[in-house]
C-alpha cells in the first residue's frame, strides 16, 4: 500500500532543515540539506506507522506482526 503523506519543511536557524508530518503527533525529523530532510522524515514515518500498529496489536490483545508490502 503506498500512502501519501503532506511534511512541513522549514529552514532551520543553524542553515539544515526541519520537516515533521502534522498527521502523525511527534513524527519530527532534520537534515543538513532537505533532500537529506525529506529521506530522513520517510523513515520517521515509517517507524511512526509501525509503532502505531505495534500499540494498536497490544491494546486489542492480538498477536502478530508488522510487515510492509508494495502493491
Amino acid at each position: 500500500m503506498i500512502m501519501n503523506f503532506k511534511v512541513i519543511l522549514q529552514e532551520a536557524e543553524d542553515g539544515g532543515y526541519i520537516v515533521s508530518c502534522p498527521a502523525l503527533s511527534g513524527c519530527h525529523s532534520q537534515g543538513d540539506s532537505m533532500e537529506e530532510a525529506l529521506e530522513n522524515i520517510k523513515e520517521a514515518i515509517a517507524g511512526c506507522l509501525e509503532s502505531l500498529a505495534d500499540e494498536r496489536t497490544r491494546l486489542l490483545g492480538a498477536s502478530g506482526r508488522v510487515v510492509e508490502v508494495t502493491v
